[in-house]
């Protein structure tokens, strides 16, 4: 299969989306298959870290647009395969105590650039980025950053979806240069973000079959109200022009065959995955655990609608209990709960990719915090089932998708979030680690093994082989 991917989040960018097309990419080119990639040329963020793209795999990086380009600046120097290297924005400086950066960054305004958690602000740093917050600025950036960050808000308030919808010309024009050589045998488009899909739509009315590997759907509950109709109009034009549709979730399928109406075998699930081959001992300076502690570790945003008040309140009350977060930015109560008990509440900041990796299989217990949607399942799920260590999953009701999922592998606890309950349950655990025996007892199922990135390429490959049978 000759395949072509239209990807705006692809790395040195780190984002979940990115990364799954990462190890996609990889997976089909062992497979056999042929990759070719159409990715804007703009700078990755934070440490890197990422998964590593066999040399099969070329990457056509096209112009982002002009103001983006002004905003965000270029990648690295072209590597001899065709790829560029990213360059990565350069480390924050350390925060003095008053709060003010040093910072001089004239690239992207990303939310890698904002102030790493784990460094201790006095009251006065502690207001200056609470005004900030309030204000919409992003800490960690001087005004040459801060001044990107508004054109960027100011271009998505007239751009649909936001300011990256100027690289849908360069990426089309990029397109119909290589049409004019050879046709691929598929063009995927990856969202999010949405701005890939109008050049999916472009190559369908070219004749091209497209596959769009959705994710979530374009219409969201989260979408603007603003953009509700502009977002329904994109996804149900890349509904019906699509041959094959993926998303994460079954509960996504369900929604996008009955809002347009789609054939059942058009939607495929292929969730996020993990790397059974990822060697932990290829991380330089990996993160530190103590023997003597149980170790607890959360790797992943946070939103206002996940809460960690009640384990994060369990963890202070009961010793030897350490609760370790890799983050970009972390609520004001762990912030405040780290300064208070250090020795308790670990924040390590932003990490790469393997740097998470190798932390999560180096840890006790792995923590995974519920969606506001119950049928969701987070990305990161996957992702821990690499490691090999036990989940502690905290849910409102222990009634959502992936608390079913937790107990249907036997990958670990699905715990009320309950102050009292989750104290009884980190007691039993620390005794048992203290006496060197096994903290989860039961046998994980065999069927996680569908869940790494080699089986999910495989099963978004047979469904588009299925399709191109069907056709013929």
């Amino acid at each position: 299969m000759h395949l072509w991917l239209v990807a705006y989040d692809f790395p040195p960018i780190p984002s979940p989306q990115a990364l799954h097309w990462a190890y996609l990419a990889r997976e089909l080119v062992r497979a056999g298959h042929r990759v070719e990639v159409i990715a804007p040329d703009v700078p990755g963020y934070g440490p890197g870290g990422l998964p590593e793209l066999p040399p099969q795999v070329r990457v056509h990086r096209v112009e982002p647009g002009r103001v983006t380009r002004l905003l965000v600046g270029r990648r690295g120097a072209t590597a001899v395969n065709g790829r560029t290297a990213g360059r990565p924005v350069p480390e924050l400086d350390a925060v003095n105590e008053k709060g003010a950066d040093s910072h001089d960054c004239g690239t992207a305004p990303t939310a890698s650039d904002q102030v790493p958690v784990a460094v201790k602000l006095n009251w006065k740093g502690r207001l200056r980025l609470r005004v900030m917050n309030l204000l919409g600025l992003r800490p960690g950036l001087n005004w040459k950053g801060q001044l990107a960050e508004y054109a960027k808000s100011l271009m998505s308030r007239w751009m649909f979806p936001d300011y990256r919808a100027e690289w849908i010309p360069s990426a089309t024009a990029k397109l119909d240069e290589l049409l004019a050589v050879e046709r691929p045998d598929v063009v995927v488009v990856s969202h999010e973000p949405a701005c890939s899909l109008p050049v999916g739509l472009h190559a369908a009315r070219c004749g091209v079959p497209l596959a769009v590997d959705m994710g979530d759907p374009v219409l969201a509950n989260y979408t603007p109200k603003r953009r509700r109709k502009q977002a329904f109009s994109l996804e149900r034009a890349v509904c019906l022009e699509a041959s094959l549709i993926s998303v994460t979730t079954k509960a996504a399928a369900d929604l996008l065959r009955s809002r347009h109406g789609l054939p059942e075998g058009k939607v495929v699930v292929v969730e996020q995955g993990f790397d059974p081959s990822f060697d932990p001992t290829s991380v330089k300076d990996p993160i530190e655990f103590e023997k003597d502690k149980l170790e607890l570790l959360y790797t992943g945003s946070f939103y206002s609608f996940r809460r960690a008040e009640a384990l994060l309140d369990a963890v202070l009350n009961v010793p030897d209990v350490r609760l370790n977060v890799a983050s970009i930015s972390v609520p004001d109560y762990l912030f405040e709960a780290s300064e208070a008990a250090p020795d308790k509440i670990r924040l390590l900041g932003y990490i790469s990719h393997c740097s998470a990796l190798a932390a999560q299989r180096h840890s006790d217990v792995l923590v995974n915090i519920a969606n506001a949607d119950p049928v969701q399942v987070p990305g990161k799920f996957y992702e821990y089932l690499g490691a090999g260590k036990p989940f502690l999953h905290l849910s409102s009701d222990g009634g959502d998708a992936t608390s079913m999922e937790v107990h249907r592998l036997g990958v670990g606890w699905t715990p009320a979030s309950d102050v009292d309950e989750l104290s009884e349950l980190l007691s039993l655990l620390v005794q048992r680690k203290q006496a060197s025996l096994p903290l989860f007892v039961s046998e994980p199922s065999r069927d996680i093994a569908r869940f790494s990135w080699a089986a999910l390429a495989d099963r978004w490959a047979s469904a588009w082989a299925k399709y191109a049978e069907e056709r013929r």
